[in-house]
């Protein structure tokens, strides 16, 4: 049975890659506010791809391996 949502598994996958960079520097990194990225990594909200595009960014990771990373484990 799978418990997680795919939001939840987004967030997940944002933290894990973020390592030991606080959430306020991702989110300065990236240009979104650190609620933004807070709630996103709870899994919290839908967040707007343009949002999930500056976060990619921020982790110098392509928005396309987030999403299929985040796949592969559903």
């Amino acid at each position: 049975m799978r418990t997680k949502t795919t939001l939840q598994k987004l967030g997940d996958e944002v933290k894990e890659r973020r390592g030991k960079l606080s959430q306020e520097a991702l989110a300065h990194a990236a240009g979104v506010h650190v609620n933004a990225l807070k709630n996103l990594e709870k899994g919290e909200t839908n967040s707007r791809v343009l949002t999930l595009f500056k976060i990619a960014i921020g982790l110098k990771t392509p928005l396309a391996e987030l999403i299929a990373e985040v796949e592969r484990r559903s």
